[in-house]
């Protein structure tokens, strides 16, 4: 993936741009092969011979991808970058020659509209414009472009020692044509803004540079005019190989809030944290019943799902959607994930007084009325609503931290109510939502079936992490909830969820595992899945949604943030050397009552491979 802090692209192994969308994440693609096939949009630039690239890696601290081939007439490389967006888009890619003599071939495919619209194309003595509708694209290069079958082409030596620049530009159509970049002076510009932002980081440890890539992905998924962060930079990537588990993630969950913020501000990006804790507070402001569970880069609430049947769908899996009619669903989960975020804000950015606390108050008044409905659960079924366990911590978790904001913080509200109504949720839990003869917890009232979202009881503080009932349900899943040691989120198949088919192991769910190991003094454990799943990460350090444990491959949305706020705050917590609730600042001092087990601190040194570490497959040559 490169980006530019408003969108991404993500670029093969091929050394195709297969996944575009301008001017925003969630705007329609004008590269979407990744979807289809090349004639939905893509930008090849490769040697004429093509194949996978040799090795590709990141410079280091930045998002500037090299790519390189080495064939038998010489070695090439290629410098893909997004400059960090001004007034305009732009794409360059650098074709450098390294050794010997490559014939190289560029295919330029605009396509815009995922894939449905085919633009006018004119040249002039800049260079090319592609015009469709309210988007304009030029592209200038000293290279030689020719049109062929709706597709402009370009073929060209290099030679050892040669700079081939290409820019790609995107502005308004109805604007005049921008100035375009010029390459070696935004590459300079584009390192110096990633390096510096990098050095920020104040991470320590093993894991540091596992923990810096991920964070500058966060960075990268961070749409900078309002502070939000994407799910993810695509849509529809499958769950299930040839399945219908397709879903648009280009839009803010709220439920990533405390994660974004305990990554950010572990690491140092405290302004990172104080943008996304804005837009969280401008989305949810309002009626407290018309809370959602995501929003759209602005805040924006209608976010409609369709379906585009013209897109035949990555290897087959259809439908494609755009959109989430997920956003409509009931999650009661959503009140306490921001409650809890917003009490983090107050014990790590230590402000005074709380100018959101007569929100949270709404909120908290809302949720009163509502916490004993059944409800859709965090994972977004679309089967029958029902009384989730974890749905029900989170209200526990949201009278918890308005009852801490009144003892711990001063702040004016009714304690003895929110007391009282924090015991009833806990009780009500403790009888229907555990399961005694199997000493386990389950997925919702009733049920025998498990769900991963339970390794989360102890780091929100409903129970401490070495009580008997938690130990049980780690020992549980780790049982009966796991494939190749990974973490699946449910067994659809036993858990009506509203759709056919399967899914892969959630890797957020493992990152979990291993909190939950660390917080119940099984350090040894903890630190082999830590580590099995670092290697599960693809070439350049980057991972989906999901894994599947039986063909090697990574599987559903790229790069998924959820899965690197999980690994950012795990090796933190390895590196600290402690698991830390979800409402306290990682390496500072836990919250009165926390259940956070003191371990020993890991060596400097990253721990040796675990044997029978999984290594992980670039999957296809499109992620």
């Amino acid at each position: 993936m490169i980006g530019d802090l408003h969108t991404a692209a993500l670029i093969s192994t091929a050394g195709s741009i297969d996944w575009l969308c301008l001017p925003r994440f969630d705007s329609p693609a004008c590269f979407a092969a990744l979807l289809d096939s090349p004639n939905a949009g893509r930008w090849l630039l490769a040697p004429e011979s093509g194949g996978t690239c040799t090795r590709r890696q990141y410079r280091d601290g930045t998002l500037i991808l090299e790519t390189d081939w080495e064939t038998e007439e010489g070695h090439v490389r290629i410098i893909d970058f997004m400059p960090p967006r001004d007034a305009v888009a732009d794409i360059v890619r650098v074709v450098e020659g390294i050794r010997g003599t490559v014939k190289m071939r560029g295919e330029l495919i605009l396509r815009f509209d995922y894939g449905h619209v085919v633009p006018w194309v004119r040249r002039d003595r800049h260079g090319l414009r592609a015009v469709a509708g309210p988007d304009s694209v030029y592209l200038k290069t000293p290279a030689p472009l020719i049109g062929k079958d709706f597709t402009t082409v370009s073929e060209f030596t290099v030679n050892a020692g040669d700079h081939v620049p290409f820019v790609l530009t995107w502005a308004p159509s109805h604007e005049r044509r921008p100035r375009s970049v010029e390459a070696d002076i935004a590459l300079e510009d584009t390192a110096g803004f990633w390096t510096d932002w990098s050095k920020r980081c104040t991470v320590r440890g093993p894991y540091r540079k596992a923990v810096q890539r991920s964070l500058i992905t966060l960075k990268a998924l961070t749409y900078a005019p309002t502070g939000g962060i994407v799910a993810a930079a695509t849509t529809s990537l499958p769950e299930q190989i040839g399945g219908p588990r397709n879903w648009d993630y280009r839009y803010c969950w709220l439920r990533d809030a405390t994660l974004t913020l305990q990554a950010f501000l572990a690491a140092g990006y405290t302004e990172e944290a104080s943008a996304w804790r804005d837009w969280l507070l401008r989305a949810v402001a309002g009626d407290p019943a018309d809370l959602q569970i995501m929003y759209s880069l602005h805040g924006r609430r209608r976010l409609p799902e369709t379906e585009l049947t013209w897109l035949a769908g990555y290897q087959g899996s259809k439908p494609v959607r755009i959109g989430n009619a997920a956003a409509e669903q009931l999650q009661l989960d959503v009140w306490g994930e921001v409650l809890d975020c917003l009490s983090l804000t107050r014990a790590s950015l230590m402000t005074i007084g709380d100018e959101s606390w007569a929100i949270q108050i709404a909120l908290m008044r809302h949720l009163e009325s509502t916490w004993d409905q059944p409800d859709n659960g965090l994972w977004e079924v679309r089967g029958p609503r029902r009384h989730f366990v974890h749905s029900k911590v989170m209200a526990w978790v949201a009278a918890d931290r308005m009852v801490r904001g009144i003892r711990e913080s001063g702040m004016p509200g009714p304690l003895d109510r929110w007391e009282a109504l924090r015991d009833t949720i806990h009780d009500e839990v403790m009888t229907h939502g555990f399961d005694a003869d199997r000493n386990t917890f389950v997925q919702s009232y009733g049920s025998k079936e498990l769900d991963a979202s339970l390794l989360l009881i102890p780091k929100v503080g409903f129970l401490a992490h070495d009580d008997p009932r938690v130990i049980g349900t780690i020992d549980a899943i780790q049982r009966e909830l796991t494939e190749d040691g990974f973490v699946l989120r449910y067994r659809p198949q036993d858990s009506d969820d509203g759709l056919p088919g399967e899914e892969g192991v959630f890797l957020a769910c493992s990152f979990w595992m291993v909190d939950a190991l660390l917080g119940a003094g099984r350090r040894v454990e903890a630190t082999a899945l830590f580590e099995r799943l670092l290697a599960l990460r693809n070439d350049v350090g980057l991972l989906s949604e999901e894994w599947d444990a039986h063909a090697g491959r990574q599987l559903g949305n790229m790069p998924q943030a959820f899965s690197h706020f999980g690994l950012v705050l795990s090796a933190l917590q390895l590196h600290h050397g402690k698991a830390h609730r979800s409402n306290a600042p990682i390496g500072g001092a836990p919250p009165s009552g926390s259940s956070a087990v003191t371990l020993e601190a890991p060596s400097s040194e990253a721990p040796s491979a675990v044997s029978g570490t999984s290594t992980a497959a670039l999957g296809t040559a499109s992620s």
